[in-house]
């Protein structure tokens, strides 16, 4: 049988991710035009859970490879692992498609190995460290010594796909069936496809993860101020300032990426000025402009690995510290900012203590106080309040309802 489209498109999706290493959101705008939908969403589904079970899959493989395959017949297995043993395709159909993937002088070792797989069944699994498995060995380290025995639940967070979450447009109706979280989020089971709740055209809610919505919350912007939105795009943090009655400046360095954000506002009929430009020599223009400003700063994205779980197989130990470096620079044009008695919230949606924690004693040196973070402000979060009174959320917090991406914020006010 020839490969099927969802197929075809899972095997292409992993290949520009682990061969190519692109991100999985832009290997999806590659795919083909003539893609339904669905497929669309069906392929994306198989490859995310083969991304976020690849050491378990590879280890359900490994007794049957006497040498690893070429990239393309090891893709087909690794699909063909994941319909039988995560997704629940009916074998008899996850072998033949994963079969029909594979280079042809490997056709036959596909079927051999999944034909094995699938009367093991489950049972494969069993006895498997998911979370050490699943878990690049340096994160891993990373984590153990920012959390010590919480690394466990954080990478087991990781191993679950993530619910759909929404941030409603004031006045807007909860979408049927959702389940409005303490913070306001509106949350909806993994695999909701955003595009079909009624609302989505007329601009309702915006998709954003219920740590994301605490930055822009934690800023409290009143009416009429003006606010400077930094590293902006996909804009649901410029949304929020926005609904609260801000002045918004969005600043986006990328040009395709404030394209998408300008959509997006368009949808949910908000304005903002955007201006396409390095937050950094844009900032030391305007020095002192802004009443509050919002730094959510490009970093390693290891908090979300819930949502985008080729984070793991693209990222490097050599990145946090670039990054870092990065972080460090767009906080002090951030500050800059600022005017006398005015706020600035910087946030990263990193695990990273190095993208988060490490910068305070930075931010302290640019004349700014803290402003810690007070319980009634983040309700039954209370335990990601930090000593400093920063805020640290992790994958496992909200686990019985979850979980929410890995984010820190903190708060500093000038003067």
């Amino acid at each position: 049988m020839s490969a099927n489209p969802t197929r075809s498109a899972a095997f292409a999706l992993l290949s520009a991710v682990l061969e190519r290493r692109r991100g999985l959101e832009e290997a999806l705008d590659a795919l083909p035009g003539g893609l339904q939908p669905r497929d669309k969403a069906a392929a994306h589904r198989i490859a995310a859970a083969v991304l976020r079970r690849l050491g378990s899959i590879d280890a359900v493989l490994e007794p049957y490879l006497r040498r690893e395959p070429s990239p393309p017949a090891l893709q087909a297995l690794r699909i063909g692992v994941a319909e039988l043993l995560l997704l629940g395709t009916p074998p008899h159909a996850a072998v033949a498609t994963a079969v029909a993937l594979a280079p042809r002088p490997f056709a036959g070792l596909v079927n051999a190995v999944l034909r094995k797989v699938s009367t093991g069944g489950a049972a494969a699994l069993e006895g498997l460290d998911a979370a050490r498995l699943d878990t690049p060995p340096w994160l891993w380290s990373a984590w153990h010594a920012a959390y010590g025995p919480k690394v466990r639940a954080i990478a087991e967070a990781h191993t679950r796909p993530a619910p759909l979450d929404l941030s409603l447009v004031p006045g807007a109706e909860v979408p049927e069936g959702a389940e409005v979280l303490p913070n306001g989020t509106a949350r909806l089971p993994p695999g909701t496809r955003i595009t079909e709740i009624p609302g989505f055209a007329e601009g309702g809610f915006w998709a954003q993860d219920a740590a994301a919505s605490l930055p822009a919350r934690l800023l409290a912007v009143r009416p009429g101020e003006k606010v400077a939105d930094l590293c902006a795009a996909p804009g649901g943090k410029t949304a929020q300032l926005i609904a609260a009655g801000a002045e918004v400046t969005a600043v986006e360095k990328e040009e395709r990426r404030a394209v998408r954000l300008r959509e997006n506002l368009a949808r949910l009929k908000m304005s903002a000025e955007v201006a396409v430009a390095d937050a950094i020599p844009w900032s030391a223009e305007r020095r002192g402009s802004f009443g509050a400003v919002l730094l959510d700063a490009p970093c390693t994205a290891t908090g979300t690995i819930r949502r985008h779980p080729e984070v793991p197989h693209l990222r490097r130990p050599r990145d946090v510290p670039k990054l870092a470096a990065t972080q460090a620079a767009l906080i002090e044009a951030a500050a800059g900012l600022v005017a006398p008695g005015g706020r600035l919230v910087v946030a990263t949606c990193s695990l990273q203590p190095e993208e988060g924690e490490a910068h305070l004693s930075r931010l302290a040196a640019l004349g700014l106080r803290p402003d810690p973070v007070r319980a009634e402000e983040v309700p039954g979060l209370e335990q990601a309040i930090t000593p400093e009174g920063a805020l640290r959320t992790r994958p496992d917090f909200w686990g019985e309802r979850g979980g929410m991406d890995g984010f820190f914020v903190a708060r500093f006010i000038r003067g």
